[in-house]
């Protein structure tokens, strides 16, 4: 990693961190020559940093706090090393951390560590996770009372209504798009097509396929910060809050996956339409672990507007081969790319803790067999199915008392993570709509 400062020796500050469990990214920033230290020792850092409620405080009844006297934890750098951040005017890198104990145990409060342990438990099998994203998002202008679609740089106008698949609405903020792509290249993050969505000022980025989850996460959850930060040097803002608009589609977060066997072969394909075995096992699971894990899918209170009938989010739980008003579909194209494409989650959710809620579900299907009911056809929204729970409250409940929540994440962190939750449901209860906004549009 030393080599990386080396090359680059026009960075003037690094900032290092790690993502806690809201997927905000906790840390310092130290100057450069402090950098080499934090290699090779670590940076020392409260546990319950990793534990914070979105406002960035404590949680209440968390026992990381007064009841051990609010131990420190040990952040030592991830395989990723140093990335750039060209949001930034003065040149900086970002070097993400992950969290172990004193006696370098890994910590279970750490989301990517959750996510670790499940590739683990695939890698124990022989089997391999290939792994790629769908981000949305919205541009907003955020300057005045009520948030709207910025105007084009190109003619000062604003889009009046969505515009799906416009290359017009693309060519108006091209240049944010260049830098955009440029960045991402600088960063390591493998992107493919940019598609403007149904919503105003809402686009959509790609990910590429890649065959190391880890990466994948840390590339959807560097995503996050690249857009947010760059659309600020644009002069606008960017949000991947799950409804900011009440009248418009949600930002939702798609994962696409297959699984690899040590040879590599994809183990959901066999030439057929219908796919292998594995695959209606994984797909079982999917559809197991929604309900009982649909506070990793939509963790926030705004969450639970996006997930509601005829708003190209899914609400009932049910599967189906390329209709995209199910839950988890199964895509068109070469069979031997046969996949699972799982379409859930909101735009607003913690990376590392929902592709370890993914896959951790995924595996389960195949550890026992599990059998999915027949394939949808036609209109879910229109159909008689269980259905995604519907208020946080519900999420966080079902969350906290799930064997199979217990079977992909340890204990601590399920503890952690419904605290936090109930801590951030009371107070929001005491906002207006207009501050919930405020405090979610930038964060998430």
């Amino acid at each position: 990693m030393s080599s990386w400062l080396d090359e680059n020796t026009h960075i003037r500050s690094i900032r290092a961190g790690a993502a806690d469990l809201n997927g905000q990214p906790r840390g310092k920033r130290v100057p450069v020559r402090f950098a080499r230290k934090i290699e090779k020792d670590g940076m020392r850092f409260p546990q319950s940093a990793l534990n914070l409620d979105i406002w960035g405080e404590d949680v209440e009844d968390s026992p990381l706090v007064f009841e051990v006297g609010d131990p420190d934890g040990i952040l030592y750098p991830t395989e990723r090393g140093y990335v750039p951040m060209p949001w930034l005017d003065s040149p900086s890198a970002l070097l993400p951390l992950w969290m172990f104990t004193e006696d370098g145990v890994p910590f279970d409060g750490d989301p990517r560590h959750a996510l670790a342990r499940v590739v683990k438990r695939y890698d124990e099998m022989g089997l391999k996770p290939v792994v790629a994203f769908e981000m949305e998002f919205y541009l907003v202008d955020d300057s005045g009372k009520e948030i709207q679609q910025p105007k084009s740089p190109r003619s000062g106008k604003r889009r009046m209504g969505g515009e799906i698949l416009s290359l017009r609405a693309l060519d108006a903020f091209d240049n944010f798009f260049n830098d955009l792509y440029d960045a991402c290249d600088a960063m390591d993050i493998d992107t493919e097509a940019a598609t403007s969505e149904v919503g105003i000022g809402q686009f959509e980025i790609n990910l590429c396929h890649i065959e190391d989850a880890l990466k994948a996460a840390d590339d959807a959850y560097l995503f996050k910060m690249l857009v947010r930060g760059l659309a600020r040097k644009h002069g606008m803002a960017a949000s991947f809050m799950a409804k900011p608009y009440e009248d418009y589609a949600g930002n939702g977060l798609h994962v696409h996956f297959s699984v690899q066997d040590t040879d590599g072969n994809n183990v959901f394909a066999n030439d057929t339409f219908e796919g292998t075995d594995m695959l209606r096992h994984a797909i079982a699971g999917c559809l197991r672990g929604i309900p009982d894990m649909a506070l990793i899918f939509a963790p926030h209170e705004n969450s639970y507007a996006r997930l509601v009938p005829e708003s190209h989010a899914p609400t009932g739980i049910c599967w189906a081969y390329e209709n995209r008003t199910a839950s988890i579909r199964v895509p068109g194209g070469s069979l031997k790319a046969r996949r699972i494409e799982h379409r859930v989650a909101g735009g607003d959710v913690n990376p590392y803790l929902f592709l370890a809620a993914v896959l951790g579900s995924a595996l389960t299907g195949i550890e026992d067999q599990l059998v999915p009911p027949p394939p949808i056809s036609g209109n879910a929204y229109e159909q008689e199915m269980a259905q995604i729970p519907d208020t946080w409250a519900q999420a966080i409940d079902r969350f906290e008392n799930s064997f199979m929540t217990e079977r992909i994440f340890p204990r601590q962190l399920i503890d952690n993570l419904v605290a936090t939750k109930r801590q951030e449901l009371h107070y929001l209860g005491e906002l207006s709509e207009q501050e919930k906004l405020d405090l979610y549009l930038d964060t998430v």
